[in-house]
């Protein structure tokens, strides 16, 4: 029997294995698929897929991430005007080497009533853009509260 062109695709994509060796297989068991299959398992031809392909998957993934994190941008307003207008992964990575200086400005930010939000390219508002708003409300809040507590003691003492 003669071995064809997909019969050698087909085993080679299942055993990882280079043509010469999958139509080697295949002519000594006669097209027979299975059998070939066996032989080159027994000769420990057969090459695993696995480690190649995690390590791939995992650049790709990576690869993805990035993308989507430039395309999306972290930004701080305030009422007139942008203060910092960056993509999300420049923000994650100062986030990470420069951690307790980004968590202060943070706090400064919330404090002078500026807001914080991360923004899609397609304008898509996302959720953690609710929970930014509500810290932001909130902080402001107690700003307030504590503003108009002080006004009333300055009020009191100078009765």
């Amino acid at each position: 029997m003669k071995v064809t062109l997909e019969q050698i695709d087909l085993l080679r994509k299942r055993a990882n294995v280079s043509y010469e060796d999958a139509k080697e297989a295949l002519e000594k068991f006669e097209g027979d698929i299975v059998e070939a299959l066996v032989y080159l398992e027994k000769e420990n031809k057969i090459k695993s897929k696995d480690k190649r392909d995690c390590r791939s998957d995992f650049w790709e993934r990576l690869k993805s991430i990035i993308k989507k994190g430039n395309k999306t941008k972290f930004v701080i307003k305030n009422n007139k005007n942008t203060v910092i207008n960056i993509p999300l992964t420049l923000a994650i990575i100062v986030t990470v080497f420069a951690t307790p200086f980004v968590i202060i400005g943070l706090i400064a930010a919330l404090l002078t009533k500026h807001r914080i939000s991360i923004i899609r390219v397609d304008g898509e508002n996302l959720e953690v853009n609710k929970v930014i708003d509500k810290m932001t409300s909130a902080v402001n809040d107690m700003a307030s509260q504590s503003q108009s507590d002080k006004n009333e003691n300055k009020k009191d003492t100078e009765q």
